[in-house]
């Protein structure tokens, strides 16, 4: 080795110190941008599905609140029918009302109203609203035997109550079952 070339190592060695010392600096701010980045792409996702989450909510409402208020015309509608059928005239007026009574219909369903099925079925106070009780014979338990307003979920959840007449079991029949629970 020459003595000229040693002494250029021992400069370029000290000029590769303080450039390694700026590129870990460098790394460093990289990775903490990154981290930086990272959260705040994190933060947006989120932004993103709770947005889409209230959205779907509000339209959810939105559809209940519409087929709730559709429900009273299809009342009015069936109120009409069941004028138009007493009444001895005008066929084409019955069959105009039970057309726009079966249109609203489908397209109650067609957005997830479904009708509750009462007449019949055990009396159920999570769905029917009693307004008439009638004592019966028949031992077990209390059941609907008529409907005087119809009942409807939207999408699985009570959108109206059915109102019913209900026939009540015999007492002897309900404290039978009490004793032997």
């Amino acid at each position: 080795m020459k003595p000229e070339e040693s002494q250029d190592e021992v400069p370029a060695e000290a000029e590769l110190e303080p450039l390694k010392r700026e590129l870990a600096e460098e790394k460093k701010r990289y990775e903490e941008m990154l981290t930086r980045m990272k959260y705040l792409q994190a933060d947006f996702d989120n932004y993103r599905k709770r947005m889409d989450k209230e959205m779907r909510e509000a339209g959810e409402s939105l559809a209940r609140n519409l087929a709730a208020k559709l429900l009273v015309v299809q009342d009015e509608l069936d109120l009409a029918a069941r004028h138009a059928e007493g009444s001895k005239g005008d066929g084409e007026l019955r069959e105009g009302i039970a057309m726009v009574r079966r249109n609203l219909e489908s397209a109650l369903e067609s957005v997830g109203v479904e009708r509750i099925e009462s007449v019949g079925r055990a009396f159920d106070p999570s769905v029917h609203e009693a307004v008439e009780k009638v004592q019966g014979t028949s031992p077990g338990e209390d059941v609907v035997v008529e409907e005087l307003r119809p009942g409807f979920t939207f999408r699985g959840q009570l959108l109206r109550p059915s109102m019913v007449k209900v026939e009540l079991a015999t007492k002897a029949a309900k404290e039978e079952a009490r004793a032997s629970e």
